[in-house]
Order: C-alpha cells, then structure tokens, then sequence
C-alpha cells in the first residue's frame, strides 16, 4: 500500500509554481457550496461523500492533493485513495484555510 504524505500549503504553494516539474492533481473534496464560497483553482471537485463512486475519475499516474477546508476530510480521503493504490498522495496540511491565511490572502475565509 502506497503511504499519504502531508504536504505544507506552502510547499504547494512551490510546487505549483515550478511549471518545470510535474505538476500534482488537485481534488477538492468539500461539498460544492464550499467551493462556491472559496475556490481553489485547477482542482476537481468531488465531495467526500463521492469519492467511493467517482475516484476512477482521477490519474493514477500523477502525483495527488486532496484538498478540504481544514484538512481532516482530505485526509480521510487520502488515506482511502492509498489504499486503492494511488501513490504519491498528500492531504493539504490545513486545508483552504491555511491557503488564504498564508499564501493567497485573496482567498476567502469561512
């Protein structure tokens, strides 16, 4: 079984800005009214409740961010999504509020 990694907002923060390196999927796994409220650009949205019936959704064969509001449904789903096989997998270590707290603080809170 593949092994969820945590990674900081600000390491994403990085990481999308390196166009040179492979760039990670991003899986936001709030509830649509969420993302409504607070957005994070690029990713996919498929709610927690989803994730089950839709995670063939997503390509093994990138590396994965899931991403909530604070980081604790993310890593539900990120340890659900390892052990389906997806490797490299990272829970988004705060969430979207940590990404409008420290890296975008046009991003609003909620």
């Amino acid at each position: 079984m593949s092994a969820m990694k945590q990674l900081h907002v600000t390491e994403l923060s990085r990481w999308l800005s390196e166009p040179a390196t492979e760039q990670p999927q991003l899986l936001d796994v709030r509830e649509p009214w969420e993302v409504v409220t607070a957005g994070f650009p690029g990713a996919l949205n498929i709610p927690m409740g989803a994730i089950t019936a839709r995670f063939h959704e997503l390509d093994r064969n990138r590396p994965l961010v899931c991403i909530c509001h604070h980081g604790a449904r993310s890593m539900q789903v990120a340890y659900f999504l390892a052990r389906q096989g997806f490797d490299p997998i990272y829970n988004l270590v705060g969430g979207i509020h940590a990404w409008a707290c420290e890296v975008d603080p046009s991003c609003p809170t909620y």
